[in-house]
């Protein structure tokens, strides 16, 4: 048994994936700290968790004050995982991220797994990567499944999606310990399949520009096609018309793999 394989991880993970599929269906929601608001005009932070739940995420992203807003009862049917890194949009490094919840905490709110976002070519990528290594120890130590989410940002960086950054960034998290990682995807179908080929824990694929759904899914379909873990989708889904519509046709992909071939 490799030594991150520990009982309490392999049950945590099993809550994840209680689709059964192979894939990973993970919806973030913990972009209101950056500056982007998650919540339609008449809609409840809850109630929205609830449709995910229903339409068949199998996991969704939260900070640890969010969960007061969220019934407990929404996370028989749906794993969670709490967020221990934020950053905003004022600062003057907008790619910079801070530990602002430790594993202890998450497991105290009842967390199945934990999330850290990493920004690697950011001014701050040593603090960054040092608490990804942090992280990953306490997850080691508690049996706690750990997501990274790894991307190639930074005043240097011109192409974040660039085959051979998004594979460094990958590289990055099986480096240090996570279990998962969410990273961009290249452009092409080929790149893909290399990236997600060579990276030696599941990937998941980021959602893509919200701002076209049609090519967002076409993309993911891609993905999935290309062999990835799955798909991590925030504002794909909080920002659609119909975000239980949204999740069920990203549920599709993930779990139907001859849907995803199909198209």
């Amino acid at each position: 048994m490799a030594p991150n394989d520990s009982f309490a991880r392999r049950v945590r993970l099993d809550r994840l994936y209680r689709n059964g599929s192979g894939g990973l269906l993970v919806v973030p929601l913990d972009h209101p700290i950056s500056g982007d608001p998650i919540i339609h005009i008449g809609q409840s932070l809850d109630r929205l968790v609830g449709e995910l739940a229903a339409g068949g995420a199998d996991a969704v992203v939260l900070h640890k004050g969010a969960l007061r807003q969220v019934a407990p009862h929404r996370f028989r049917d749906l794993g969670l995982i709490v967020h221990l890194s934020a950053g905003t949009g004022l600062s003057a490094d907008p790619d910079a991220k801070v530990l602002v919840c430790s594993v202890a905490e998450a497991l105290r709110l009842g967390a199945d797994a934990v999330s850290v976002h990493v920004n690697a070519g950011s001014l701050t990528e040593p603090r960054q990567l040092a608490d990804l290594a942090a992280v990953a120890g306490d997850c080691a130590r508690w049996g706690v499944p750990l997501l990274a989410m790894v991307y190639a940002r930074g005043p240097a960086i011109a192409d974040g999606r660039a085959p051979h950054l998004v594979a460094h960034a990958a590289a990055i998290a099986a480096e240090l310990g996570a279990d998962l990682v969410k990273t961009a995807m290249p452009r092409s179908l080929a790149d893909l399949a290399s990236v997600v080929g060579d990276c030696p824990i599941p990937f998941l694929a980021a959602g893509g520009d919200a701002r076209d759904s049609a090519a967002a899914l076409a993309h993911l379909a891609d993905a999935m096609r290309a062999g990835a873990g799955g798909i991590a989708a925030g504002r794909l889904v909080f920002n659609a018309p119909e975000p239980a519509a949204m999740v069920r046709r990203l549920a599709a992909l993930v779990h139907d793999r001859d849907l995803a071939h199909s198209r």
